[in-house]
């Protein structure tokens, strides 16, 4: 990695192949500035509704307000696509085992050498390049695509499987979902020998719905809790009852409660130990899980012989971080660099999804002290909470986010303070109106002194790259 400050920029395949390999560098050289890139071993074409997914993403249905700035294919900004590798995977890597990469085709032998091209020509003009994909999602090219089979989904403390989800990761105890991740490490290294480094998405279990924020509790787990010394069926019956009082025997007393401690996520650790000690013991559990995928990336790279090859994962903030398993003093022993996501459209969606089941789930609620629990506890925002959580959503693409500056800046902090000596970014994303871009694009250059990377080029039209350039400017002075 360089020793200036890293401003980085993913962009995914469908826009080399759309814009092509040049323009597309040119856009994020003489317009954004970048030092570093992103891309995905992948190659997309246009399907249709039966038979592809959407892009940009839906977000379990909250996104669909959501439009590329870029357009792709027939000028389109909402579309349904499908997906190849842009690759030959080597199936030796894979046998025996119960994921297997998706299999090249017409597309990967037409296209797939632009991937190739892009990494060659991007350090050709000296931008460091890197991979994205998931953690946890097989095949883990590209997060629509893919997910774990029943036996492999985190379980509920009861047992039961989530009934919604955005991130359709595998647990991060099945045996059979790392060693995928590993043949998956080891073809890319095979592959593209060139890249500087990957990027792995959701090292965790992504909090997005409550229910998420309750897993792991699947028999990998029960398995990982016995070998690490943890009692399961403590975890279980506690995070169990505490399931339980949120949804069903959450009263206004508790909330008055949890809005009179002054420094709330702080405590929270505290608090949960002292009253669901087994529950406290699964966030343990969670970040040791999240640690032991990570070692064994950075082993696995090793071992295929690029030690220099960056581990540098993506993954929520604080508070967020507590809940999902991501402990960034223990990430900071095996991975190079964390980019700690500043994505306001979710943050707002997350926020409601939490506030809509509590307050469904316990009639009586006052709506307006949950509204104000929350944004107390995930401290998205600067400014006073509104009444009601319908004044809560996702926004649309000319909406502004809902975060402040301060409240990005105690995150960043929060991550940094664990993190040390390792360099934490800040990972500003794209979507939205441009001056609300801009804004927080500045925020992020501002409180995030290691660099910036901004996800992703869909969303960053030709206005939103001046303004990365302008920012960058400062960043690498």
């Amino acid at each position: 990695m360089s020793q200036q400050r890293q401003i980085g920029v993913t962009v995914l395949p469908e826009y080399l192949q759309y814009e092509g390999v040049e323009s597309v560098l040119d856009n994020l050289m003489q317009r954004a500035g970048v030092t570093a890139v992103s891309t995905s071993p992948y190659v997309m074409q246009l399907a249709d509704v039966q038979t592809g997914v959407r892009e940009p993403p839906a977000d379990a249905g909250a996104g669909q307000v959501r439009l590329l700035d870029r357009p792709l294919w027939e000028g389109k900004r909402e579309l349904w696509v499908r997906t190849s590798p842009s690759f030959i995977p080597d199936e030796s890597l894979y046998a025996g085992l119960r994921y297997q990469p998706a299999a090249p085709d017409e597309l990967t032998h037409r296209e797939g050498h632009v991937v190739a091209d892009f990494i060659k020509a991007a350090h050709e003009r000296g931008l460091e390049v890197y991979f994205q994909v998931q953690a946890a999602i097989p095949p883990g090219y590209r997060v629509q695509f893919g997910g774990p089979v029943e036996e492999d989904i985190p379980r509920l403390p009861d047992g039961s499987l989530p009934r919604k989800r955005v991130a359709n990761n595998g647990s991060l105890a099945s045996p059979h979902i790392i060693e995928y991740q590993h043949a998956l490490i080891r073809d890319l290294l095979q592959n593209y020998p060139d890249i500087d480094g990957i990027r792995f998405d959701w090292p965790e279990y992504p909090p997005y719905f409550l229910d998420s924020a309750f897993f792991d509790f699947s028999e990998h787990a029960r398995r990982a809790a016995d070998r690490l010394g943890y009692r399961f069926d403590q975890m279980q019956e506690d995070s169990l009852a505490l399931y339980q009082k949120l949804n069903g025997g959450l009263t206004n007393f508790d909330l008055e409660n949890w809005l009179a401690e002054e420094n709330q996520a702080a405590n929270f650790t505290v608090w949960l130990n002292d009253h669901y000690p087994g529950a406290s013991a699964m966030l343990l559990l969670k970040s040791q899980l999240s640690k032991e995928l990570l070692a064994g990336f950075r082993q696995t790279m090793d071992e295929a012989g690029k030690p220099s090859v960056e581990l540098a994962p993506s993954a929520f903030p604080p508070p967020w971080s507590i809940i999902s398993g991501m402990n960034y003093s223990l990430a900071a022993q095996y991975c190079n660099s964390v980019s700690v996501k500043l994505y306001g459209m979710h943050w707002s969606m997350i926020l409601r999804s939490y506030g809509d089941q509590l307050l469904a789930a316990n009639p009586g609620l006052s709506e307006t002290l949950l509204v104000r629990a929350l944004f107390k506890f995930l401290d998205i925002t600067d400014t006073d909470p509104p009444e009601r959580l319908s004044e809560v959503y996702y926004p649309g693409p000319d909406e502004p986010h809902l975060t402040g500056p301060l409240a990005q800046e105690r995150k960043i902090l929060a991550a940094r303070k664990l993190a040390r000596p390792m360099p934490i970014y800040a990972l500003a994303h794209g979507y939205g109106p441009t001056e609300d871009f801009r804004e927080r694009m500045q925020v992020a250059t501002d409180i995030s002194p290691d660099g910036v990377w901004i996800n992703r080029y869909c969303y960053l039209n030709d206005d939103k790259l001046d303004i990365i350039g302008q920012c960058a400017v400062g960043c690498n002075t």
